[in-house]
C-alpha cells in the first residue's frame, strides 16, 4: 500500500553483519572493519554491559550434582515467551545491532534481523547501536531470506494514525501549501499530503492562489480515506466556525434600514456579495445606481470597501439584500420642474430597441425617442438606422408621466415641419424632377426633396401596357419628371404620375381602331382563353377562343408560335383594360359561314358612330359563358 510514497528499497547482502558472540570475541574480526563509525558502534555493542546478565559456570560447577538445572518446561516457556508475533504491514519497535554502508541491522525479536536502507536515514537521523527505532515490516523473507524494515513508511504510519485520532476527535492541524494543483493546493502535513480544494481556502474565492505558497494555515480533515490514504484538508471550515458567532451576533442587531459597511467580497453578472463581518449581503445589480447599469464592474471593485443599506433580510435563512443606490435621493423627485414640456435636453443614448432609442438625462433618469419622433419625413423602421449606443442626441421634451416614470422625447420637433408647406411648395399638376429610391409591387418611390417622397402607382406609369411590377417601366436611382396628381398634409402623401407627362392616346386610338377593321400584329403571349397581339399606337390586342372545349382550345393554340404574325377583325376597344378585342373565324369556332355572317350583322346594327364601345349581343356572351362553364374543370370552378 506505499508504493506511491515510498518505492521499495534494493537490498543487497550485507558487507558485514555484526552478530553476538558465544563466548569470545575475536578482535582481529572487529579490527578488520573498514568504516571507523562501524568499529566504534561494535565496540558500544559489544561492551560489559551488554554481557551483564551472562553467568560464567565451570566444569566443576556443571559436574556437581548441587548445581541447579532450569526445568525443560520452564526454559521452553522463556524462550517461547522472547518471540513475538511477526507479520508483514506492521509497526514494531526495534534496536539498532549493527550498520554497514548500505544498511542498517534491526533485531525485532525474529529469528533474524531486519534490515533498512540506509538512504532512509539522514546523517542527522542516523541511529546509535543500540538505540530503539520504530520499524515498518514490509517483507518478512525476501528472496535472499531477509527481512526488510522501512523507517520511512513507519514515519508515514504513525504520522497517519496521529491524524485519524485528529479526524476523529475533530482536532485542528496545521499544515504547509507546498504546490498548487487543478482544483486546490497540496498541504504537507509531515510526512502525509492532504488535498486543500480551492473553495476551503478561505470563505471569500481565491484570486490569486500563489499567495498562499509555502504558508502555514490551521487546517480541519473533513474527509479520511483509510483505504487509499488520501486526506482532504478546509481552511474554511475554521473560518466559518468562528464567524458564526459574529453572525448571530450580528442578525440580533440588524434592521431594515440599518447602515452598514462592507467589503466588496465577490462580483458577478447579477449583482455584488459585500461581506458584512460574518455575514454575506447581495447587492443586486438593480440597487446599484438610480442609473442604467450594464455590469456591477461599473460602479464597484473587488475588496471595495462599501457603505450600504439594508433593505430587506432573513434571519430563517441567513440572507440579506442590500442597496446602495438608497443611500441617494430619488433622480424622479422634481423631475416636471426640472424637465418642463418643450425643454431642450441632452441625453447618451443608453438601449436601442426597434421601437425608440432610450436616452438617460442623468441617473436614473431616462426619455424615450419613439421612432416616429426621429424625421418628419424620414420613414425610420428602426432608431439602429440613426443611433449607435453611446451618441450624445438632443432631444425635446414632449410630455411626462410620473406615475409611470416616464419622458417621451423627440428630435423632429427640433426643426420646422416641411409638410407645414408641402401644399404650397408641390402644387397639383406641377412636374417635378425627382430620382426613383424604392420599387414595391404597387409602385415606385421617388424623392421630391430631402426627406420627401411620393408615389407613382403602377396604374400611373402607362397609358396602353399592362405593368406587372414597376421595374419594367422604372429603375432604382432613375432620374424622372414626374406630375404631382395628389397632396395630402394630413396624411402626408403625395401622388406622382408618369404616363400623365402625356396626353391620354385612347381618343384617337378608339378612333384609329373603328369596328370592323381587319388589323394584324405580331403574337407576343398564347394562352388558355385566347392570343394577344402586338398592335400599332402601342397597344395590345386580344383573339379570344369562340365556344369549344378546352382540349380543342389547346389543340389550337398550340398551332400558333410567338413571334408569327396574326390578323382579325376589331370588335370592340376597352381603353379600361387597355385592350383590343378582336375576332378571328378560324379561332371562334363553329360553321364559318354562319360566323362571318353573325359578324357582319352585329357590325351592322351598332349605333356607337365613333365605336367608344362595342356591345355583344346577349345570346352570344350566354352561349360563351355556358361553353366556359362546361368545360372547366372542379378545380378551375
Amino acid at each position: 500500500m506505499f508504493e506511491e510514497l515510498n518505492p521499495e528499497p534494493v537490498v543487497e547482502e550485507a558487507d558485514t553483519i555484526v552478530e553476538t558472540p558465544e563466548v569470545e570475541v575475536s578482535v582481529e574480526k572487529t579490527a578488520s572493519t573498514t568504516e571507523p563509525v562501524i568499529e566504534k558502534e561494535i565496540k558500544n555493542y559489544l561492551s560489559d554491559d551488554l554481557f551483564k546478565e551472562v553467568k560464567v559456570v565451570t566444569q566443576d560447577e556443571i559436574l556437581s550434582p548441587e548445581v541447579e538445572v532450569s526445568e525443560p518446561n520452564a526454559n521452553e516457556a522463556l524462550y517461547e515467551g522472547a518471540l513475538i508475533d511477526i507479520v508483514e504491514d506492521k509497526l514494531l519497535m526495534g534496536r539498532v545491532v549493527g550498520a554497514n554502508e548500505k544498511e542498517i541491522m534491526i533485531d525485532i525479536g525474529f529469528k533474524s534481523e531486519g534490515i533498512i536502507d540506509r538512504s532512509e536515514f539522514s546523517n542527522e537521523e542516523l541511529p546509535a547501536i543500540g538505540e530503539q527505532v520504530e520499524v515498518y515490516v514490509e517483507h518478512i523473507e525476501d528472496a535472499g531470506g531477509n527481512t526488510i524494515l522501512s523507517k520511512d513508511k513507519a514515519d508515514f504510519m504513525r504520522r497517519w494514525r496521529d491524524l485519524k485520532e485528529s479526524f476523529d476527535n475533530e482536532e485542528i492541524i496545521k499544515g504547509t501549501l507546498i504546490r498548487r494543483i487543478k482544483g486546490g493546493m497540496i498541504v504537507d502535513l509531515g510526512k502525509v499530503q492532504a488535498f486543500l480544494p480551492g473553495s476551503q481556502i478561505d470563505v471569500r474565492p481565491i484570486q490569486d492562489f500563489d499567495y498562499y505558497l509555502n504558508k502555514e494555515l490551521e487546517l480541519k480533515i473533513v474527509k479520511l480515506n483509510e483505504a487509499r490514504k488520501n486526506v482532504v484538508v478546509s481552511h474554511k471550515a475554521i473560518l466559518e466556525a468562528s464567524l458564526a458567532e459574529q453572525r448571530d451576533a450580528l442578525f440580533q442587531e440588524l434592521e431594515v434600514g440599518s447602515i452598514l459597511e462592507g467589503r466588496v467580497k465577490n462580483i458577478t453578472d447579477f449583482g455584488v456579495f459585500v461581506d458584512l463581518g460574518g455575514i454575506d449581503g447581495l447587492l443586486h445589480i438593480t440597487d446599484l445606481s438610480w442609473g442604467r447599469v450594464n455590469h456591477p464592474t461599473e460602479v464597484v471593485e473587488l475588496n471595495e470597501t462599501l457603505t450600504v443599506k439594508v433593505i430587506e433580510y432573513d434571519e430563517e435563512r441567513k440572507r440579506v439584500s442590500l442597496g446602495l443606490k438608497q443611500l441617494s435621493p430619488h433622480p424622479w423627485d422634481g423631475v416636471e420642474s426640472k424637465y418642463a414640456i418643450g425643454t431642450i435636453v441632452k441625453g447618451k443614448a443608453v438601449s436601442l430597441t426597434n421601437y425608440g432609442c432610450f436616452i438617460e438625462l442623468e441617473p436614473g433618469v431616462e426619455g424615450l425617442i419613439h421612432v416616429s419622433e426621429i424625421s418628419w419625413t424620414r420613414h425610420v423602421k428602426n432608431p439602429s438606422e440613426i443611433y449607435s449606443m453611446g451618441d450624445e442626441i438632443e432631444a425635446q421634451v414632449l410630455s411626462i408621466d410620473t406615475e409611470d416614470r416616464k419622458i417621451s422625447l423627440g428630435v423632429k420637433q427640433l426643426s420646422p415641419d416641411p409638410w407645414d408647406k408641402i401644399e404650397e411648395k408641390f402644387i397639383v399638376g406641377s412636374v417635378q424632377k425627382s430620382t426613383v429610391q424604392n420599387l414595391t409591387q404597387f409602385g415606385a418611390f421617388a424623392e421630391l426633396e430631402d426627406g420627401i417622397d411620393g408615389l407613382i402607382h403602377i396604374s400611373d406609369m402607362s397609358w396602353t401596357k399592362v405593368i406587372k411590377h414597376p421595374k419594367e417601366v422604372l429603375e432604382k436611382g432613375q432620374e424622372v419628371e414626374v406630375r404631382v396628381l395628389e397632396v395630402s398634409r394630413e396624411n402626408r402623401r403625395i401622388s406622382l404620375g408618369y404616363k400623365q407627362l402625356l396626353d391620354d392616346p385612347w381618343p384617337k386610338i378608339i378612333e384609329f381602331y373603328e369596328s370592323g377593321k381587319e388589323v394584324s400584329g405580331e403574337i407576343i403571349r398564347v394562352l388558355d382563353k385566347g392570343i394577344i397581339i402586338s398592335l400599332d399606337m402601342d397597344v395590345e390586342g386580344i383573339i379570344p377562343f369562340g365556344k369549344m372545349s378546352k382540349r380543342d382550345r389547346r389543340a389550337l393554340a398550340s398551332q400558333f408560335e410567338v413571334g408569327a404574325n396574326l390578323s382579325g377583325i376589331v370588335m370592340q376597344v376597352s381603353p379600361e383594360d387597355r385592350k383590343v378585342i378582336l375576332f378571328k373565324e378560324e379561332l371562334a369556332g363553329g360553321n364559318r359561314q354562319s360566323a362571318n355572317s353573325a359578324v357582319k350583322e352585329f357590325l351592322k346594327n351598332q349605333d356607337d358612330a365613333e365605336g367608344e364601345k362595342l356591345e355583344l349581343p346577349l345570346e352570344l356572351i350566354e352561349q360563351a359563358k355556358s361553353a366556359e362553364k362546361e368545360e372547366e374543370t372542379p378545380e378551375e370552378a
